[in-house]
């Protein structure tokens, strides 16, 4: 910073004003200057007295200087620094920005040496647009406060220190280059992940052993027609109403995200993971992995080519409760293994593969509790509708609401209706307890099957594997959480894939958080931290010295 004087000639008189400016390097283009400060007319001693404070202020200055603030109305003790007297009550603060966070947002996203793959991909434009710099700002906004790109444009650019940690103005946030910097990502998605994984190799040492795949959908909370992957669907979100794009997510145990597919709404699970196989193999080699999933995903006829695979393709699912009725009388002359204080295991072999039973005893506690519930709130609904004068097909109506409600507590009632022409009375419709199916359902509560073909590992060791399940759900709550994925409000399909490559971005850079604050902080979540950084604000101070 310096001051800088400009002449001007009023009322026949020759004036002299001053400012202070400072030079500014704008990225990619040649140095600026902006005015920080109009003084106006100065003497010479209120020139000395600026000139100190700039000095003291002067960023690239290797040595510091101490100043000492006084209010002018006070008296300074004998020091041995300098003294600069101030007014008091003409002390402004001017334009409050919020520094904190985006620091961090941009500390994360070099850590990950994002610029350096970036660059070359997302030059500036003839007119002088940074690319790279309108994708960082998307990045980082989704990482810190969420929300549409109009939200952007308006708000949230102004009121945070982006522009000021970039060397841009606010042009780069206009509304036409933020949507056309979405349209130049997608090409690159594929090089990104394979760089995504080398960076998480050399930053966390992460190996890429074992996978998670998992899937989940987000919806649209416009009313578009169905098009594209826009479709109706199986709703995670319990959005059934709204049209949605599945995603697909493959992460490490440790919660790194290496690569995510976008796949129409109506899409179901069991055809996903044939087509999925392939494109990691094609990504990142024919490697001998262990692939962890929910029991919906695999079919048969993908598990059997896993299993007959020219190189070793491991898995462990979760089993349907059907196959525990088959094997059960097999399962009951095997010893319980501890796997941990409240988990007990049984390992048994079976064609080629191998299931694990698993007893949980607060799992047992859980789903009791929840049957009993259910159970109860059922009961006293049918002694409701037994005193009610109803026709037979209100009866159906209202039984229809009631099952919805009890969920599987239902099918332990069996439940006898009055004919089509009957009347509906406590004689000819009545409902008794399945005492049979109880007992079978007491006796599984708390009990779930895996299945996988990793001959010759301890069931604990096969059980530990599986509940790293969690990660891979941590991750959807985060993604539709903390960086609201949902809903989109976007109609094309390559704008809603931008969307949701912007949100893997972002959820990158919180995961690397993660890593960081479980060595240093572990009590610490990244939003929780995200906040804290948010607090820190960045102002412009106008002090007028005396």
């Amino acid at each position: 910073m310096f001051l800088r004087a400009k002449n001007r000639l009023k009322d026949g008189k020759k004036h002299r004003y001053w400012s202070i400016v400072e030079n500014r390097r704008i990225q990619g283009k040649s140095i600026v200057q902006r005015q920080v400060l109009h003084l106006g007319e100065i003497n010479d001693s209120q020139k000395a007295a600026w000139c100190k404070t700039i000095d003291v202020f002067q960023e690239d200055k290797i040595e510091s200087k101490q100043i000492a603030i006084f209010p002018e109305d006070s008296q300074a003790p004998p020091l041995a620094c300098d003294i600069v007297r101030i007014k008091l009550n003409e002390i402004h603060v001017r334009n409050p920005r919020q520094w904190g966070a985006c620091w961090l947002a941009c500390l994360l996203w070099d850590q990950l040496n994002f610029d350096e793959f970036w660059k070359d991909k997302l030059p500036p434009s003839r007119k002088g647009t940074s690319w790279l710099n309108v994708f960082k700002t998307l990045v980082c906004y989704r990482l810190i406060d969420p929300g549409s790109e109009w939200r952007l444009h308006r708000q949230w650019y102004e009121r945070s220190a982006m522009a000021d940690l970039l060397g841009e103005d606010f042009g780069l946030v206009q509304i036409d280059k933020l949507y056309r910097c979405m349209d130049k990502l997608l090409q690159h998605k594929e090089a990104m992940f394979s760089f995504l994984q080398q960076r998480w190799k050399a930053l966390f040492d992460v190996k890429f052993d074992v996978l998670l795949y998992d899937l989940t959908s987000t919806y649209f909370e416009c009313d578009p027609p169905e098009s594209g992957k826009r479709k109706f669907g199986y709703s995670r979100d319990k959005r059934s109403d709204c049209v949605q794009v599945v995603i697909a997510l493959i992460v490490t145990p440790e919660g790194f995200p290496l690569a995510y597919e976008v796949m129409p709404g109506n899409t179901s699970d069991k055809t996903t993971l044939d087509d999925f196989l392939k494109k990691i193999e094609e990504q990142y080699g024919k490697y001998d992995r262990i692939w962890l999933m929910d029991r919906g995903i695999p079919t048969e006829e993908t598990l059997t080519k896993m299993r007959k695979s020219e190189y070793p393709i491991h898995y462990l699912v979760g089993s349907p409760r059907g196959h525990l009725s088959k094997l059960e009388k097999e399962f009951i002359k095997l010893p319980w293994e501890k796997a941990r204080d409240s988990v007990d295991t049984k390992l048994l072999a079976h064609e080629g593969e191998v299931y694990i039973l698993t007893r949980s005893n607060g799992r047992v506690n859980k789903e009791r509790s929840m049957r009993k519930r259910h159970l109860k709130k059922l009961w006293r609904r049918l002694h409701e509708l037994q005193e009610q004068k109803l026709t037979r097909d209100q009866l159906l109506i209202k039984l229809g609401a009631a099952k919805k409600e009890a969920g599987r507590a239902y099918s332990l009632v069996i439940i006898k209706l009055p004919e089509k022409d009957e009347e509906v009375s406590k004689k000819t419709f009545t409902f008794t307890l399945d005492k049979e199916r109880l007992s079978i359902v007491r006796r599984r509560e708390g009990h779930y099957l895996l299945r996988s073909n990793l001959a010759g590992e301890k069931p604990a060791k096969v059980w530990e594997y599986y509940i790293q399940l969690i990660e891979i759900e941590q991750a959807f709550k985060e993604l539709k959480n903390d960086l609201s994925i949902r809903p989109i409000y976007h109609q094309e399909d390559y704008r809603i894939e931008s969307h949701i490559f912007i949100s893997f971005v972002s959820y990158c850079l919180q995961v690397n958080l993660k890593q960081r604050l479980r060595a240093l902080a572990p009590g610490l979540t990244p939003l929780a931290v995200i906040e804290k950084f948010a607090e820190m604000q960045m102002v412009i101070v106008v002090i007028f010295n005396f």
